[in-house]
């Protein structure tokens, strides 16, 4: 009686695809030296440049790159619009192209990328991936004690208003799910700046989103200057304060018509 063959090995899974947007204005020195870093430890990830036309050449630089390597890509914008409507940007541009997985850190090295496959390796459980520096082994390196009171101050003030389970809800180091930014509507962001960062977790707790935190240590930006002010910290708080009657009323998050909206609407 002959043997039965043997059971073929199942055939590996895909790694999920994964999207990394870079928001810059005048990072042309730091983008020249990211984005290889990135490739190290995500060789497999695509990159998307989103650039608000910088004065210093940062989207000609871009280009430059993106004609040497398929895996990066360039969305040039007219003119400074935001830091929330350039990630709101990314987005559309991760669901339009299907990918799994997104990652948006600043284009600065303040976010260091060997953070990333820790990142990665929490997307197996979480929704969403959170680069902490308020989680142990987290921090800060080179920010005065202004800064300090600040960056905790609006973290208390979110999760007392907002209800976020996080620790650290201000950074923009982050991996999402992708499928989850698509049940978003997008169109009812209230932030155009750096408030965007906890409106994004309020809108995706409201979905039912999953978090989880890894720790990083901020390391403050090697070129160029930083363009947080106290003037966006006042209007951040405004901005909590008015989802935090959204959130009062649970007022709507999805798409109406349950169907996304992608980068070509």
């Amino acid at each position: 009686m002959s043997e039965a063959p043997p059971t073929p090995d199942p055939a590996p899974t895909a790694a999920p695809r994964l999207l990394i947007t870079l928001c810059t204005y005048n990072e042309r020195e730091n983008i020249e030296r990211l984005v290889p870093e990135l490739h190290e430890v995500a060789p497999d990830a695509d990159i998307l440049i989103i650039d608000d036309n910088s004065p210093d050449g940062t989207g000609t630089l871009a280009d430059t790159m993106a004609e040497s390597d398929s895996r990066i890509a360039v969305l040039h914008r007219a003119g400074k619009q935001g830091l929330g409507t350039a990630i709101l940007a990314g987005f559309r541009e991760g669901i339009a192209g299907e990918y799994d997985h997104l990652i948006n850190l600043d284009a600065d090295f303040s976010h260091h990328p060997r953070h990333i496959p820790a990142m990665r390796d929490l997307m197996t459980t979480a929704d969403v991936a959170i680069g902490s520096r308020y989680v142990e082994g987290g921090g800060v390196v080179g920010w005065n004690w202004r800064r300090h009171v600040m960056s905790r101050g609006i973290n208390f003030y979110a999760r007392l208003m907002l209800g976020l389970p996080s620790r650290d809800n201000s950074g923009s180091f982050r991996c999402y799910t992708v499928t989850q930014l698509a049940e978003l509507d997008l169109d009812l962001f209230r932030a155009r700046g750096y408030a965007f960062q906890e409106e994004i977790l309020y809108r995706l707790r409201r979905l039912g989103s999953r978090f989880a935190e890894t720790p990083i240590v901020f390391e403050d930006r090697r070129f160029g200057e930083s363009k947080i002010s106290w003037k966006e910290s006042v209007a951040a708080l405004w901005i909590l304060f008015r989802l935090a009657i959204d959130r009062a009323l649970r007022s709507r998050v999805r798409h109406r018509d349950g169907l996304a909206h992608t980068a070509a609407e």
